[in-house]
């Protein structure tokens, strides 16, 4: 086992998880471009009242409703809702809900008949049948279409799934876990998330902190993925030097626990004779460089500029100035993210069907 030190002191990473819960992925190698965390310690005060509370609820049959954002790992959460629960000998099938197109999901979710649509050329049982006896665990359900969503809350309320292009219902016995990165009361408000939906799956609500509003949780997660890329890199002792350590906590971690992976990962890589030191950790070139920028960031000094440009615009509106200054807002997060639809939609915080929707109607993306 690999062992960590800074200056002053030895330590094995595994004597300091005897009193802080961990939780990984059942294989977190085979995620490594995932942008899902792999894995939860539950250290700073915030998480050991999370984790008290997962004990609570898991034993009842409660729907339960995860809500944080990408990275903060809402997956794991859910997994120790299941292995805490009395359907721990079942399965658990995590389907991410933003993955599929519209015309697809519902034959995902809800399975279907032989003939049930074009290139339906076998029966297929869908993730609810498949999860039958166990938990199912839907993530970014915010993207997932009205139409679906009426056949959730069906499926909530009857216990029972009809296929597409059947007219027997077959009855399944699952726990749903739903999780979200976006606002769903948000979303209800403005008509994109049903209401009925939304207060059935807030039975009891899990609300995972951002990883710069739990810092306790940072260092045990360090020293998680020193040894676990410690030992894959085939470094016996690595050392973890005062500066890198006070880089690592000042660091804003927009990205979460998967960024904080990525560059411990990449850390290990550069660093000379095991010892990483702030230089390998590559964090301070990135925006958000400290906990004050991104209070900063987020304050509403930061968005004066803008507020100035939008007066000026006020005074002589273009034609259909809101429809205009949405383009522009869904051009320019699009170009930032480099056409990638996933990251644009977490960066304006709404799903992604939605975007692609927005993309399609101003001609940014063809069908």
């Amino acid at each position: 086992m690999a062992k960590f030190r800074d200056s002053e002191n030895f330590y094995n990473a595994a004597s300091d998880f005897q009193d802080e819960p961990l939780i990984t992925l059942p294989d977190p190698n085979s995620h490594a471009l995932s942008i899902r965390a792999t894995a939860l310690v539950f250290a700073d005060p915030a998480s050991r009242h999370l984790f008290d509370y997962i004990q609570r609820i898991a034993p009842s049959e409660a729907t339960v409703l995860i809500i944080g954002e990408t990275g903060t790992g809402k997956e794991l959460a859910a997994r120790q809702v299941h292995a805490l629960s009395n359907r721990k000998s079942g399965p658990f099938v995590a389907v991410n809900c933003g993955a599929f197109s519209e015309s697809l999901v519902e034959s995902e979710l809800f399975g279907h008949e032989k003939g049930a649509f074009t290139g339906a050329l076998n029966a297929r049982s869908g993730w609810f049948e498949a999860a039958n006896g166990g938990t199912l665990f839907l993530d970014e359900i915010g993207d997932l279409p009205l139409s679906a969503q009426v056949k959730i809350l069906r499926v909530l309320q009857e216990r029972e799934v009809v296929r597409l292009g059947a007219r027997q219902a077959i009855p399944i016995d699952v726990r749903l876990i739903a999780a979200t990165n976006i606002d769903l009361s948000g979303a209800v408000h403005s008509g994109r998330f049903r209401e009925d939906l939304y207060y059935r799956l807030n039975v009891a609500a899990l609300n995972l902190l951002p990883l710069r509003e739990r810092p306790g949780d940072i260092l045990p997660l360090v020293r998680h993925f020193l040894e676990r890329y410690g030992k894959r890199l085939d470094l016996p002792f690595v050392t973890l030097s005062s500066d890198a350590e006070r880089a690592l906590l000042d660091y804003a971690w927009p990205g979460n626990i998967r960024e904080l992976e990525n560059i411990i990962h990449h850390a290990l890589l550069v660093c000379q004779n095991g010892r990483v030191t702030a230089a390998d950790l590559n964090i301070y070139s990135t925006a958000g460089n400290s906990r004050n920028a991104h209070i900063q960031v987020s304050s509403a000094s930061s968005i004066k500029p803008l507020e100035n440009v939008l007066a000026g615009l006020y005074e002589q509106p273009p034609a259909n100035l809101f429809e205009t200054l949405e383009e522009t807002i869904i051009r320019t997060a699009y170009a930032y993210c480099e056409s990638n639809q996933v990251q644009t939609a977490s960066l304006l915080g709404i799903s992604r069907n939605i975007l692609r929707h927005r993309l399609k109607r101003y001609g940014f993306l063809v069908s």
